[in-house]
């Protein structure tokens, strides 16, 4: 006869068996599905029962971090860092990104220099790291300029961006990433430039996007990327990650690979976020979602070297061989365009 599993009594409360495990794994299934006031319910929940167990506390962080409860997901990754709960070096990723969502650029640093001296670092993140470190290193120096009192008489001119003025991207990058520190307001007309000229470089213009998305610009702008021209309003666009055609094929490429080939639909939908955010906010042609997860698919197998037939996902994603090599074409062309490192 199989042995039961004990009771569990905390505090004179009866926990029947397995239940952590239920709660956790409802929890985790909520995270999933992006439901994420429903996740941080039942993983806190079987947190109570099982306060160490490093998939209920990693869930939980992730959690908070995508509700946007920040200073939880700090505090929870702190607290794990401390304790060496889940692997140390994913866990210092963690915590960096939600301090870089916080803005505590000087904790980052201490917390890299940390790693740095204690030869916690293992040479093929080397790169990753001191990246970070130099980027954290410049905007906390920017905040610690802006803490410094001026007289009034004092006060220098508004300095222009000069986005046009660098051509290194990730200068740019860190250029524009200062202006989640400022009010963006006294910089629109060179921003507008920027997004409206030819010259202006995709993934920068999505971050200028989400910037006064942030910040509540509602003025009417106009945006060119890959020769197309639209007029937009920033407090009208939908979130990035919420863009509803990029939440269409990670849909339809999940169902086709998450199970039969982890692997090939990490590397799948790694493109298809990289595409949608460059060339956000446009919807490009074709129309078809089905042929735009079928060109996907096929540029990840491809790029994996391993053996792909277009007439095969044709058939499997119910799209034209025509319009899967049209979004093949688009997405080739988008691949190319150089990314930031950091």
């Amino acid at each position: 006869m199989k042995k039961r599993e004990p009771v569990k009594r905390i505090d004179n409360i009866v926990f029947f068996p397995g239940l952590e495990k239920r709660l956790t794994d409802k929890g985790l299934e909520n995270l999933e599905k992006k439901k994420f006031k429903e996740a941080i319910t039942y993983l806190e929940e079987a947190r109570e029962y099982d306060p160490d167990n490093d998939e209920i506390l990693i869930g939980l962080v992730l959690a908070y971090f995508e509700a946007s409860s920040f200073l939880k997901a700090k505090e929870l990754a702190k607290e794990m860092l401390h304790k060496g709960i889940g692997d140390y070096l994913q866990m210092v990723d963690l915590y960096l990104t939600v301090l870089i969502q916080l803005h505590e650029y000087q904790e980052i640093v201490s917390t890299v220099e940390a790693l740095l001296e204690e030869k916690e670092i293992p040479p093929d993140k080397y790169d990753h790291f001191i990246t970070i470190l130099q980027f954290s290193r410049r905007m906390a120096e920017n905040r610690q300029l802006e803490l410094v009192e001026i007289e009034p008489e004092e006060t220098p001119p508004l300095q222009d961006l000069n986005l046009f003025a660098n051509g290194n991207l990730n200068e740019q990058l860190l250029l524009v990433s200062s202006l989640a520190e400022k009010n963006i307001r006294p910089y629109l007309a060179e921003i507008a430039d920027y997004l409206e000229a030819e010259a202006g470089h995709p993934f920068l213009k999505t971050i200028l996007l989400t910037l006064l998305k942030e910040q509540e610009i509602d003025s009417e702008l106009s945006i060119k990327k890959f020769g197309m021209e639209k007029k937009i309003i920033p407090t009208q666009l939908p979130e990035v990650r919420e863009a509803p055609r990029m939440k269409e094929v990670k849909a339809l490429v999940e169902s086709r690979l998450e199970s039969n080939n982890p692997g090939l639909f990490e590397n799948t939908r790694g493109m298809v976020e990289r595409n949608f955010f460059m060339s956000y906010p446009f919807e490009l042609e074709p129309q078809s979602t089905h042929a735009w997860a079928a060109a996907f698919h096929h540029l990840a197998q491809d790029y994996l070297g391993m053996n792909t037939r277009i007439d095969l996902l044709s058939s499997e994603y119910g799209a034209s061989v025509t319009e899967i090599e049209e979004a093949m074409g688009k997405i080739e062309q988008i691949e190319k365009i150089s990314y930031p490192n950091i």
